[in-house]
């Protein structure tokens, strides 16, 4: 029997993992310029240098190709993300996570994703669902895991570390990430989002500090 040439294969171990990083990394640059309904498989082909038989090899619809992107946030989320050390002093801890956090948020291509779940998430709602479990709780999840540790040596003084956790998060996006995710304002300076995560910390040891 002799092989349709016409039908593609996807490759296998190293050409196979690079081949689909380089559609993942075209296909997001298409999101992110037209928007998820402005943006089409053949587009998506294009943009990736790949042809849509290629395309389809490795995802179905668009639909899979976003949220095989929306699970590589995640891993970029991990990587960015703080190794909270429950040893660690929570003044230093939360002043470097602060700017981490921030940065990840006000990254280049960050807001782009986050207007582009928001746009599809009231038709697939599990899709925006995934997105908040999985990159956005999770920094919520391990933050008021660190401040439980804190609580336990007798650092801080917190009813609620979940809610803190939170607390302390949207007191660093503060006047940075709205602004920047609606385009109102360009992306915030290294600078600035320093002096917001040093308010930040200031205001939340000003409240959870162990008192004596």
């Amino acid at each position: 029997m002799v092989a349709n040439p016409s039908i593609q294969h996807p490759a296998t171990g190293e050409e196979e993992s690079a081949k689909r990083r380089q559609i993942l990394d075209g296909a997001r640059k298409v999101f992110m310029d037209l928007g998820f309904d402005g943006a089409s498989m053949g587009e998506i082909a294009r943009a990736c240098g790949v042809s849509k038989g290629t395309l389809y090899v490795y995802f179905a619809d668009k639909y899979h190709l976003f949220e095989a992107i929306l699970e590589q946030e995640q891993i970029e989320q991990g990587r960015t993300s703080f190794d909270f050390d429950p040893g660690r002093d929570t003044e230093t801890t939360l002043r470097e996570f602060g700017r981490a956090y921030i940065g990840m948020l006000c990254r280049p291509g960050g807001g782009s994703a986050i207007r582009t779940v928001m746009a599809i998430a009231e038709r697939m709602p599990e899709v925006g669902r995934r997105y908040y479990a999985n990159v956005l709780d999770l920094s919520v999840t391990r933050l008021a895991a660190y401040l439980e540790a804190r609580v336990t040596c007798g650092e801080l003084a917190i009813p609620d570390c979940r809610l803190a956790s939170s607390q302390f998060m949207m007191t660093c996006q503060a006047d940075l990430f709205l602004p920047f995710v609606f385009q109102a304002e360009p992306p915030p300076s290294q600078a600035r989002m320093n002096e917001v995560a040093e308010s930040a910390v200031r205001m939340f040891l000003a409240t959870y500090r162990a008192k004596g």
